[in-house]
């Protein structure tokens, strides 16, 4: 395990003096901040290994019997993530939501359904099969992934290490991956949400793997010159995930969902030919009884009107959840003995 570094009581780490930003974050800075979502982490740094899993639980129950409302958006479809087509379809998420490498997404996915089998042994023998949402980045440029390093043992430790502290930075499946030319990952961030009389919370946490340097803004400011060494070119993947109180559909979270790319936009990004960028947003509230009988189900949903501050919160959460990908990481040699440099040690800390 290397270091593990957490979001600091709703602390900034950016725009401390406030003329960034418009909205305040929660108590933690992190998607945790929604009341009931856990994080954690498991990370794998052995032998040709640098990679690892991460888990966020919508809540502390049992995902397949209690299921949350969610909706997705595929921002640039260049991903092998498994799940989303029938999160699409129905607006439903039925397991933890695992994080990992491009090729250790089929031990991920068959992870998470033996685990919900322990718990529910009727899925697939009269129960509805199951639905393992699993979604990946590209680590392969400090982890060998032919080593497929990840096993069940991994996702267990990671669900099981869930909790409301965040690390972030170059751990789980964060620990390989690179994020405009430098070490990236996990980042999160969140928002207290003021609209119409109501207060919600708003969470994002991001698997930060793209960008080229020269590309990137941190408050809107370029850090590096244009034309340099990586040429502008924009490869990689994210994964944005948004979690809220706040009782939306599954339509009006993947509104919410689409609004990633306007914070990815800030930063720099162009979504480019070769990058894999998702996002899929979930609320904790409106959760669906899969064992209900009644023909119509009662649901609340959030005034139209008050969509737009959330959308704010959207982008202000998943643009500074890359800057503490950033921050948070940790240089360190690969399995080729390539290093990744740290954004604190460009900027001279």
């Amino acid at each position: 395990m290397g270091t593990e570094r957490h979001s600091a009581d709703g602390g900034r780490v950016f725009d401390a003096e406030g003329l960034w930003w418009s909205l305040p974050p929660g108590p933690l800075n992190a998607i945790t901040d929604v009341p009931g979502v856990k994080v954690g982490h498991a990370t794998i740094r052995e032998g040709r290994a640098r990679t690892g899993v991460t888990a966020i639980l919508p809540h502390a129950g049992d995902l397949f019997r209690r299921r949350v409302v969610a909706g997705a958006a595929t921002l640039n479809g260049f991903g092998k993530s498994a799940g989303l087509m029938q999160l699409e379809e129905l607006g439903e998420i039925e397991t933890p939501i695992l994080l990992t490498n491009t090729m250790a997404v089929p031990a991920c996915a068959a992870a998470l359904t033996r685990m919900a089998i322990e718990a529910n042994p009727g899925i697939g023998r009269g129960a509805p099969s199951l639905n393992a949402l699993v979604m990946e980045c590209n680590d392969g440029i400090l982890n060998d992934m032919q080593a497929l390093p990840v096993t069940e043992a991994h996702v267990r430790a990671a669900v099981g290490a869930a909790g409301v502290e965040v690390a972030q930075g170059t751990v789980g499946a964060g620990t390989g991956m690179r994020t405009f030319g430098m070490a990236g990952g996990i980042g999160t961030a969140s928002r207290i949400v003021r609209t119409m009389g109501a207060e919600f919370s708003l969470g994002a946490l991001v698997l930060s793997n793209f960008g080229a340097r020269e590309e990137l803004r941190v408050l809107g400011l370029r850090i590096a010159p244009p034309g340099g060494a990586e040429g502008g070119t924009d490869k990689g993947s994210i994964i944005i995930v948004m979690a809220t109180d706040a009782p939306m559909g599954s339509r009006q979270l993947t509104r919410l969902a689409r609004r990633a790319s306007a914070g990815l936009g800030r930063l720099g990004s162009f979504l480019a030919h070769g990058s894999g960028d998702v996002a899929v947003a979930f609320t904790t509230a409106n959760q669906i009884d899969a064992a209900s009988e009644r023909a119509v189900e009662p649901i609340r949903r959030l005034s139209e009107s008050a969509m737009d501050a959330f959308f704010l919160a959207a982008v202000e959460a998943v643009e500074e959840s890359v800057l503490h990908a950033l921050w948070f990481a940790e240089a360190a040699p690969g399995y080729d003995a390539t290093i990744l440099p740290a954004l604190r040690d460009i900027l001279g800390e």
